[in-house]
Formats: C-alpha cells, sequence, structure tokens
C-alpha cells in the first residue's frame, strides 16, 4: 500500500468510526481518544488529516454531497426541480446518516457544507451573492424542516410538494 492509499484508508476508517460513535451517543461525549480507539489509528494519523471533530463530519458530507452533483450531472436535463429531486432522492438514499446528524444537533454542519457548495463566493457580484444565500437558505430549511418531521414523505412527495410552493 502506497502513502496515498494509507492515508485513505485511514481517513476512512475515522469517518466509519465517528458515524458509529454518533450512533450511540452524543457529538459532544466523543473524544478523539475514543475515535481514534474505535478507528484503530493513531492520534497522530487523526491530527494529520483532521484539526477538530467537525472536520470529519465536513468531510464526509463533502463526499456525500459530491456523489448527489455527480448524479445529477449525469441527467440528460438540469433543471432546479430535477436538482433538488436529486437531492431529496440522496438524502432518503442516506436517511440514517442525515437523521444523525439532525438528533445530534450538527445540522449546521450540513448548512456549512451547502453554503460552500451552492453558496455566494467573494468574487460574485452582491445581486448575485444575495440570490445564492437566498437560496441556500431555502433549500436548507426544506431540509431542515423534512428531517425535524422525521422524513415522513418520500423524495418524489417531497419534490412534488416543492412544486406546488408556488400555488400557495
Amino acid at each position: 500500500m502506497d502513502n496515498l492509499e494509507k492515508n485513505t484508508y485511514v481517513k476512512n476508517q475515522i469517518k466509519q468510526a465517528m458515524i458509529n460513535l454518533l450512533k450511540e451517543k452524543e457529538f459532544t461525549a466523543i473524544s478523539i481518544s475514543e475515535i481514534t480507539e474505535t478507528a484503530m489509528v493513531s492520534r497522530n494519523s487523526f491530527y494529520r488529516n483532521y484539526s477538530q471533530k467537525e472536520d470529519i463530519i465536513r468531510e464526509y458530507l463533502l463526499e456525500l454531497l459530491g456523489e448527489w452533483t455527480a448524479d445529477y450531472d449525469k441527467q440528460d436535463s438540469h433543471s432546479d426541480d430535477e436538482f433538488m429531486v436529486a437531492m431529496f432522492h440522496h438524502m432518503s438514499n442516506h436517511k440514517d446518516f442525515y437523521m444523525i446528524l439532525n438528533e445530534r444537533h450538527l445540522l449546521y454542519l450540513l448548512k456549512n457544507v451547502f453554503r460552500e457548495i451552492m453558496g455566494p463566493k467573494p468574487e460574485y457580484p452582491n445581486i448575485i451573492a444575495y440570490s445564492a444565500a437566498f437560496i441556500v437558505s431555502g433549500i436548507y430549511g426544506w431540509v431542515e424542516e423534512w428531517l425535524n418531521r422525521g422524513m415522513q414523505e418520500s423524495a418524489d412527495e417531497m419534490a412534488e410538494l416543492l412544486k406546488k410552493r408556488n400555488s400557495l
């Protein structure tokens, strides 16, 4: 195994350990030592890759949302509605993880990643930046409320509700 493969292995072990620990306990009750022990890696390996526990979840979210955008990019047409349908399907496919994030009061990390991916950039003109911030907050609001309500609707039902929002 070369260094890149070793590092990828270590990071995957750490991410999986964090997810498993989140299933059992509150985020604040999880220590770096517990993460590294569960992952069977050294503390040095942790700090070589992450500066804090939140970074693990942030990286995992970026990977998951990267899958979502890659799946969306494979589609033939790219409307706003299809973008949201793809997101709801993605979240449904990873329901357990997103529900844990919500239960552990870590959804702010999802909001931060949404902002990083889809939000305003310093180089945007003001009107574009404000619009991007508005859209990201709206998407996050829908997702947060859906999670708070236990993801009762299917991804397709959520997409239909989203389409109906303009007729209210």
